[in-house]
C-alpha cells in the first residue's frame, strides 16, 4: 500500500517545510508538458492524504461552515495540510512559468530540461511499480494505461477560443490529469488548446483568467479525487498499475531529442508545433552527455526521496545491500 503516516496533520516546523517543498516539486513538474505532478505526489508519500484532503470538502463540512461550527470545521479539514501544499505549488508557478516558458523555447535548454524529467520518470516508474503486486490483471493493466497515456501525448492540439466556459471546462479535465501520475494537466491544457494562454495569464498576473481556471479545476478535483480514492481504496494494485502505465506512456512525451513534423501559427502569428517525432541523438556530442547526466540526477534525485520517505526504493535497495555486504566481508577479514 502507499505511504499511511498521517502527513495530513503537520505540527512541527519540518512537516511544514516538507509539505511546501513537495507542493513546490509538484508544481514545478506541472508546469511542463509531458511531466505530472501527481506523479511527485505520489514518490513523496502524500498522494492518498491529498485525494482524502480534497474529499474532506463535502456536505458535512460546507454544513459545518453554513452553522458557523469554525472548529469543527477546522477539525475536520485539513487546512494546514492543504495551505502549505498550495503555497508550495503556487510558489512554484510564479517563481518558474517564466524559466520553463523561455526554456522550453530554447531547443537546447528543452533537451536538457526533459532529459531531467526523463530520469525522474523512469525512477518514478520503478519506486511507484514496486508496490504494485503484478499478476496478470496488473500487467493488462498496465498495458491499457501506457497505451491510454501514448495516445494522449500523440493528440492533436485543438483550436478552441478561450471563452470563460472553456477556460473553466479546460481546468476541470487539466486538474485530473494533474493528480494522475505520467499525466500532464499542462499537456492536457496543450491539447485543449489552452497552454499558451493559461502560462501567459500566469506569467502576466492575469487573475481573471486564471481565477476562472482555478474554478474549474476545485470542481473537477473534487469530482475525480473521489472517483481515483474509490479505485485505490476498493481495487489498488490493478488502479497503481495503470497509473505505471500512464508514467510509461508518457515517456514518448519527455524523450529529449525531437523534430517537428507537423506546425502552424498561433494566435500571436508564431511558428508552433503540433506533431513532434522523437529522434536518436548524437551519441558522444557535449550535449548528449550533458543531457545524460542530467537523466541520472534526475533518476537520484526521485530514487532518494523515494528511499527517504519509504525506505523501501528498489535502486536505493542495492546499494544498501551491496554495503551491508562489504561491511559483513570486512567484518570476517577483521
Amino acid at each position: 500500500m502507499l505511504d499511511r503516516r498521517d502527513h495530513a496533520h503537520p505540527k512541527t516546523v519540518w512537516q511544514y517545510v516538507r509539505l511546501y517543498l513537495t507542493g513546490f516539486a509538484m508544481g514545478s513538474a506541472d508546469l511542463v508538458p509531458g511531466v505530472s505532478g501527481g506523479t511527485m505526489a505520489f514518490i513523496l508519500g502524500i498522494y492518498e492524504d491529498l485525494l482524502d484532503a480534497i474529499k474532506s470538502f463535502n456536505p458535512t463540512s460546507i454544513r459545518m461552515i453554513l452553522r458557523l461550527k469554525v472548529a469543527e470545521f477546522l477539525d475536520y479539514v485539513p487546512l494546514r495540510f492543504l495551505i502549505a501544499l498550495g503555497l508550495g505549488i503556487g510558489t512554484a508557478l510564479l517563481l518558474l512559468s517564466g524559466f520553463l516558458s523561455s526554456t522550453l523555447d530554447d531547443p537546447s535548454g528543452r533537451v536538457l530540461l526533459f532529459a531531467f524529467f526523463f530520469g525522474l520518470v523512469i525512477a518514478s516508474i520503478i519506486s511507484v511499480g514496486a508496490q504494485v503486486r503484478w499478476t496478470g490483471i496488473a500487467m493488462i493493466a498496465l498495458v491499457v494505461g501506457a497505451l491510454t497515456a501514448f495516445g494522449i501525448v500523440n493528440a492533436l492540439p485543438a483550436h478552441i477560443e478561450s471563452t470563460p466556459v472553456n477556460l473553466f471546462i479546460s481546468g476541470m479535465i487539466a486538474i485530473c490529469a494533474m493528480i494522475l501520475p505520467g499525466v500532464s494537466g499542462s499537456f492536457i491544457l496543450l491539447i485543449l488548446g489552452q497552454y499558451d494562454n493559461v502560462l501567459s495569464a500566469v506569467t502576466n498576473r492575469d487573475f481573471v483568467t486564471v481565477g476562472i481556471v482555478a474554478a474549474g479545476c476545485v470542481v473537477g478535483i473534487v469530482i475525480f479525487s473521489r472517483i481515483l480514492s474509490w479505485l485505490l481504496r476498493h481495487y489498488f494494485h490493478v488502479t497503481v498499475a495503470t497509473l505505471v502505465g500512464f508514467m510509461v506512456g508518457s515517456l514518448w512525451k519527455v524523450w529529449p531529442w525531437k523534430e517537428c513534423a507537423v506546425s502552424d501559427l498561433d494566435r500571436h502569428g508564431e511558428m508552433r508545433c503540433l506533431v513532434e517525432q522523437n529522434l536518436l541523438p548524437e551519441f558522444g556530442s557535449e550535449q548528449f552527455l550533458i543531457a545524460a547526466g542530467l537523466a541520472v540526477v534526475g533518476f537520484l534525485v526521485v530514487s532518494f526521496l523515494d528511499h527517504l520517505q519509504s525506505g523501501a526504493n528498489p535502486f536505493m535497495r542495492i546499494f544498501w545491500r551491496m554495503d551491508k555486504a562489504g561491511a559483513a566481508q570486512t567484518a570476517a577479514a577483521d
